[in-house]
């Protein structure tokens, strides 16, 4: 049983920073019917914005993480004006090729930018450990999952409580009728990337922190497991996308501690074939036809 326990803090560790790059899959598509590949880079920008704010202004933790959440808000804006909001009126399969230029783009950007090869993250919190009944919780998978809440609570009264979340709620419901209502529909869209790349920002620095390397491609593996997250929750769900990145993380750190590691990713994309076939609306999603 202890052992048990001591995987699902694991594994809530691991699904935190899942949920937190999924949340901004599900926002993205939830209001424009994108899936942002990009977004895993963002996630991998935000990492580094953190390490030379960490090294090089010695901006400690905390300051590291404002500074990357909003270095990251701005790219996600700056994608949005010139990437994908000319295509907006275009097919989804050319918005869907742009959002892979995207991010093979910011692949190489940060290649050229910081070399390929990987970098050890330094130690932002402390690597203290407590014994609560036999189970060990570093003081690094308590701040993970606090980081984690908190950042989900934020957005969850952005969206219910603020006058720029009913705006979100109703572009994403139809943006047109929206638009007639006197809302801003490019600036509800922007906004929503920001929030969604700040996230990932996040997601990025505690991803770091836990496991010590980054390096320019780190955002590709994490990026298709948090959209596997997001489908598994049921895309454009906000809720689902939380508990999709849970689960998953849960899922993938019982399969390693049964010995089965190098079986982690496999189990992933078998997860993400059996949400498709079984139940594809995810598992907060409702059943609905779509118009040809």
């Amino acid at each position: 049983m202890t052992t048990f326990i001591q995987q699902l803090v694991n594994g809530l560790s691991v699904g935190s920073i899942y949920a937190l790059i999924a949340l901004g899959y599900t926002m993205v598509y939830g209001i424009i019917k994108l899936i942002n590949f990009a977004h895993g880079d963002v996630f991998m920008v935000g990492a580094f914005v953190a390490y030379f704010s960490y090294t090089v202004l010695h901006l400690g933790f905390l300051g590291s993480l404002i500074v990357s959440m909003a270095a990251c808000a701005v790219l996600g804006v700056v994608i949005e004006r010139f990437a994908y909001r000319p295509l907006r009126k275009s097919t989804r399969i050319a918005a869907l090729i742009t959002a892979i230029g995207v991010s093979l783009f910011l692949e190489n950007a940060g290649i050229i930018a910081v070399g390929a090869q990987a970098r050890g993250y330094p130690s932002m919190l402390p690597s203290r450990s407590i014994n609560v009944g036999g189970v060990t919780i570093s003081v690094q998978q308590i701040g993970i999952i606090v980081l984690s809440v908190v950042l989900m609570v934020i957005l969850q009264y952005i969206v219910h409580r603020t006058k720029m979340g009913k705006a979100m709620r109703a572009v994403a419901y139809d943006a047109e009728a929206a638009q007639l209502m006197g809302i801003d529909v490019d600036r509800t869209i922007s906004f929503t990337f920001a929030i969604g790349s700040a996230l990932a920002a996040a997601a990025g620095v505690i991803y770091g922190a836990y496991y010590s390397a980054i390096d320019p491609l780190m955002g590709i593996m994490p990026g298709l497991k948090a959209f596997i997250a997001a489908v598994l929750g049921g895309i454009g769900i906000i809720p689902g996308a939380m508990v999709g990145g849970l689960v998953l993380g849960m899922i993938e750190t019982l399969v390693q501690s049964l010995g089965f590691s190098l079986w982690r990713d496999a189990v992933a994309f078998a997860l993400l074939i059996l949400i498709l076939l079984i139940k594809p609306e995810g598992l907060f999603g409702k059943h609905a036809r779509e118009k040809v």
